[in-house]
């Protein structure tokens, strides 16, 4: 599933290149959108900026309208010239937006919809704070993960109505910087671990989201960052790495499948010892 981080870029790019411009065709694969398109006139209109809040991507229309899409486990927006080739079959495409150079081509994205501004806001509330904003504070989102109380850590960090933006990737680099066992209730970690994890959140993900920042995710700063390469099992410091050396201690990684939806969870059993006995397991 696309993280925050990719969703940030993925707005960013959308934005710089329609941002401004004039909708001169729109399609959608999705009947209730295209109803809703066509009700909301969208052809005509100019598209006035898209932003991101968590893993949510946001396009406002002059009229006040937005498109909201989620991108779920598999779905991308991508962006052509006028004529490029896809890059994707065209089974896979769900929405094309257009002006006069760019089409913007959302790929396997099964939940989209056109809503107005106070249903909009509705919805942002119900999430937790989007750590890529400006204006995200570490210590008052601490205070929302704490009061998670029995839940354990790997569930925690991928609620969106705690803090908005981690997936399961970031879930588990987190939990091995902070050496909290993903096991671990929220309510046993003390608050200047849960601050350092808010802070190290926004840290990782503003790094990857730096023009140039690659494609891939990277939260590994070490030397074997030296080879480029995005293969995770070079770039992290768990994830994707299970049976592999520990970066610190040399334990091999562990990997299950934890928590309420038995997530892929990567941890080094060393590094992140569970001092308590949890049920957090499938």
């Amino acid at each position: 599933m696309p993280e925050g981080d990719t969703i940030f870029r993925s707005a960013r790019a959308l934005s710089r290149a329609l941002a401004g411009k004039t909708i001169t065709h729109f399609h959608s694969e999705l009947a209730r959108l295209s109803v809703q398109a066509e009700n909301a006139r969208l052809v005509g209109q100019q598209l006035v900026e898209v932003t991101a809040h968590g893993k949510h991507l946001l396009m406002r229309f002059q009229s006040g309208v937005t498109l909201r899409t989620h991108m779920r486990m598999s779905g991308s927006w991508h962006i052509y010239r006028t004529g490029e080739r896809w890059k994707r079959p065209r089974s896979d495409m769900r929405i094309v937006l257009e002006t006069s150079d760019f089409q913007a081509v959302a790929f396997v994205v099964h939940e989209a919809e056109l809503i107005q501004g106070r249903e909009l806001e509705k919805r942002v509330e119900r999430l937790g704070p989007d750590v890529l904003a400006n204006d995200f504070d570490p210590q008052l989102t601490a205070a929302r993960l704490l009061a998670a109380g029995a839940r354990p850590m790997c569930d925690v960090l991928l609620d969106q109505r705690v803090l908005a933006g981690l997936g399961n990737v970031f879930k588990s680099e987190l939990l091995f910087l902070s050496r909290v066992h993903p096991a671990r209730h929220a309510s046993t970690v003390d608050r200047a671990t849960a601050e350092l994890i808010c802070e190290r959140a926004a840290e990782l993900l503003r790094v990857n989201v730096q023009d140039g920042a690659s494609d891939g995710i990277v939260t590994y700063q070490g030397m074997r960052r030296t080879t480029g390469r995005s293969d995770p099992g070079d770039r992290m410091w768990v994830y994707g790495r299970g049976g592999r050396p520990c970066r610190e201690c040399g334990t091999a990684i562990e990997m299950r499948r934890m928590g309420q939806h038995a997530r892929s969870t990567y941890y080094c059993p060393r590094c992140q010892p569970l001092t308590r006995v949890v049920r957090a397991f499938g």
